[in-house]
């Protein structure tokens, strides 16, 4: 908490010096949000400025007002449920700005407008150059029990289950520490990357939208997404001063656990302060599949958080403290825990963050982060008469971050970029397995720049990293599994790694709105503490996991090629990409009971060569006035070389990839009533890893139905969804539990949102 301390003391000083450090010239911008028909008013309209992070909301008149605007070129994206996203280059001088917005109205969720020129506005903690955002309607009907099952129905999209509460990303097949989860820019500091039965400590209920990133963006937040980046904005630090007291109340149910949620946010100004609460609460019983529920698939679930940020003309300085509280259940494996085991998760979590707006010739914007996450997760045995026993593992770590950001004008042939430094300390502790306490210390440093050659914009980045894993043992490492040789080394051992990592992304613009694109990207990734030092066994999971103190970092290549199309009634894309990894790390089953838990199979940290590759596409087609089609379909292929033949070859498939996939939906639309309904088919996958048990195909049928209500001071937005109307019988390849349970049966959702 030290180190804390004195980062956010730094800070201040900084901060409160500023005046005679820049003395910039910063401007406001007010404006009108109007109906390009009507000309009426539309309140509730989100407004998202890309190159500084600051968000806003339109008043029920239609106003927004941001102050403190420094000189430059700034993007605008505007955004409202109903109406065609906007977004617009804004050239700023020091004269205050006074603008209309015309929005049109549209039916397609994909649609979107760049208007050269005239605006204005403002972001949040979002992610630069963000390849996907999803807010709106596309959020709120998609809205799930976890980050996971909101974001699966994406085009390359899956999620890795173990029960209802335990979820989290496949982004091409691709998951663990290769997807950053990010939540207003900041890590999560959970462990849901180690393990199926970890839960990810974010909550979707209050986000404002989520953002996805690939690429030389996805340079600033670490090495190791070549899966990608899943922000989650949530702005619990306010970058500018709201002009009132605004927000959202939400509230809702589902059948399929007798399950409901809660959440409210607010942000209001006080005086120079900016005021930001979110409070939400969810429950559910056991889960219910066509052949009866699942056992201990319970959950009940807190995230609250306030925040509070002093606006002023050269930028702003805030504090957030947040708590995630979680009780859940794995249902009972008779291989490891035959009565299921509970899950108690506690995380406690302090963020800063400060903005500069510098201004000079070079030098836009100068940002910090600084971020304590304190985490706990308690794994409690079952016993056979139902109550609870003993605690069989307990993880437990500390994350501290720090972060620092410029952004840079344009000079010579860049247009713009940004350069920084980040910093990450982990102390890691396991109770209940032979695993030695540990800690991690790593380092980065980063430009990314960005220009356009005509129709052609360029972005690239570099990035080098230096990390530090440390043990507090040097004794033996598993003596047993040296006898049987599972491992390569017999002595814990302290490891150090480093290494440049870059990516470059090129998007053409052809004209008749067809666009080109390529991305290359180097990615590198130090063994995890897990990885290198785990050795014990993991009931919740089923597994006795056995790590590798030899292992060598993670190396790969990610190709990526896409060409979209958009007009006025149709957008398309349609994505290629290959990634080749030369020492793709995973826990490999052996297939072998443990020696000393002979219950339990021995699951191996292990390197090899592996590829996956495969194809995505999305489709949205207006058919009427009213009617729209949109389609995706995903396929990932993966495999790994072997040291032993197989089957008269050198390669076998990779475990946990998913098959193919194929969504469907047919909606009307018109005007605040929306209904439609969707198909998802999902081939059977036969290509299966060692030991891994293949799953048959399914087809899926949903049905959803929104409505908005406009009073004169309230947005009401209203939601029902009836998901596997058919209560279909099917299995998740991704799930941990397939062979023992079937994926949730018919389930009717209802959700109530007030924008106010």
């Amino acid at each position: 908490m030290t180190n804390l301390k004195t980062l956010i003391c730094f800070i201040c000083l900084i901060v409160t010096s500023q005046s005679s450090l820049f003395g910039q010239i910063t401007t406001s911008i007010k404006g009108t949000i109007i109906d390009s028909s009507t000309e009426e008013p539309i309140s509730f309209v989100y407004l998202h400025l890309e190159e500084l992070n600051r968000t806003s909301v339109s008043t029920i008149d239609g106003e927004f007002e941001l102050k403190s605007i420094p000189t430059g070129t700034y993007t605008l994206t505007v955004h409202r449920i109903g109406y065609r996203t906007q977004s617009r280059t804004i050239e700023i001088t020091d004269e205050p700005v006074s603008i209309t917005i015309q929005l049109t109205v549209s039916i397609l969720s994909t649609s979107a407008i760049e208007v050269i020129g005239e605006t204005e506005e403002l972001s949040g903690s979002g992610l630069e150059h963000a390849s996907k955002k999803i807010f709106g309607s596309d959020l709120r009907r998609n809205l799930g029990i976890t980050l996971s099952e909101t974001l699966s129905n994406l085009p390359g999209f899956d999620q890795r289950t173990m029960g209802a509460s335990p979820g989290r990303p496949i982004i091409r097949g691709l998951g663990d520490e290769r997807v950053v989860i990010l939540q207003d820019g900041i890590s999560s500091g959970d462990i849901s990357s180690q393990s199926s039965d970890h839960a990810v400590t974010i909550d979707p209920v209050s986000a404002s939208e989520l953002e996805i990133a690939r690429g030389p963006a996805a340079l600033a937040y670490g090495a190791n997404a070549i899966g990608g980046v899943i922000n989650v904005v949530k702005n619990q630090i306010q970058t500018t001063l709201p002009t009132k007291l605004t927000g959202t109340y939400s509230i809702n149910g589902q059948t399929v656990n007798s399950g409901a949620s809660s959440a409210l946010n607010l942000s209001a100004p006080i005086g120079d302060i900016a005021l930001q609460l979110d409070i939400n609460g969810k429950y559910g019983l056991n889960t219910s599949t066509p052949d009866g529920n699942i056992r201990n698939s319970n959950y009940l679930n807190t995230n609250d958080a306030i925040g509070l940020s002093y606006v002023q003309s050269w930028g702003y300085v805030g504090l957030a403290s947040s708590i995630y509280f979680s009780n859940y259940g794995i249902p009972p494996d008779p291989k490891g825990h035959p009565n299921g085991v509970d899950i108690e998760l506690r995380k406690y979590q302090l963020d800063g963050r400060s903005e500069i707006l510098v201004n000079k010739e070079f030098l836009k914007v100068l940002e910090f982060d600084v971020s304590v996450k304190d985490y706990n997760h308690k794994e409690i045995e079952i016993r056979q008469n139902g109550d609870r026993g003993s605690i069989g593992s307990e993880f437990s770590q500390i994350t501290s971050n720090f972060d620092f950001r410029a952004k840079h004008n344009k000079f010579g042939v860049i247009n713009s970029g940004i350069f920084g430094i980040s910093a990450e300390y982990v102390d890691y502790e396991v109770i209940g397995a032979n695993t030695p306490p540990s800690t991690s210390f790593s380092l980065g440093g980063y430009i990314i720049e960005e220009t356009d050659f005509g129709p052609f914009h360029v972005e690239g980045g570099i990035r080098f990293d230096v990390v530090q894993r440390t043990t507090s043992s040097s004794d033996l490492f598993f003596p047993n599994g040296v006898v049987v040789g599972s491992v390569d080394s017999t002595f814990y051992k302290n490891r150090s790694f480093g290494a440049l990592s870059g990516s470059i992304s090129g998007i053409y613009d052809a004209g008749l709105g067809f666009t080109l694109g390529a991305t290359v990207l180097r990615s590198f990734r130090a063994p995890s503490l897990e990885e290198l030092y785990s050795e014990g066994p993991h009931l919740a999971s089923y597994s006795y996991e056995v790590g590798n103190p030899d292992l060598k970092p993670e190396r790969a290549w990610a190709k990526e090629v896409f060409i979209n199309h958009s007009t006025n009634s149709t957008s398309a894309t349609l994505t290629l990409y290959h990634n080749s990894f030369q020492n793709y790390l995973f826990a490999r089953n052996t297939g072998q009971a443990s020696l000393i838990r002979p219950d339990l199979q021995d699951f191996q940290f292990i390197g090899t060569k592996a590829t996956l590759y495969g194809v995505e596409t999305a489709t949205e087609l207006k058919l009427s006035q009213f009617l729209v089609l949109d389609a995706n379909a995903s396929y990932t292929f993966a495999y790994q070389k072997t040291d032993s033949q197989l089957n008269g070859a050198d390669v076998q498939p990779l475990p946990q990839i998913p098959p193919f996939k194929l969504n469907t939906s047919l909606k009307y639309v018109n005007n605040a009533f929306e209904v439609g309904m969707r198909v998802k088919y999902a081939a059977e996958q036969n290509r299966t890893g060692e030991f891994e048990t293949p799953t048959g195909s399914y087809t899926l049928t949903d049905t959803f139905f929104q409505y908005r209500l406009n009073s004169k001071k309230l947005l009401h937005t209203l939601v029902l969804n009836i998901n596997n109307i058919f209560n279909e019988e099917y299995r998740n390849h991704l799930s941990r539990i397939k062979e023992l349970n079937l994926e949730p049966g018919r389930n009717i959702s209802l959700l109530y949102r007030v924008y106010f």
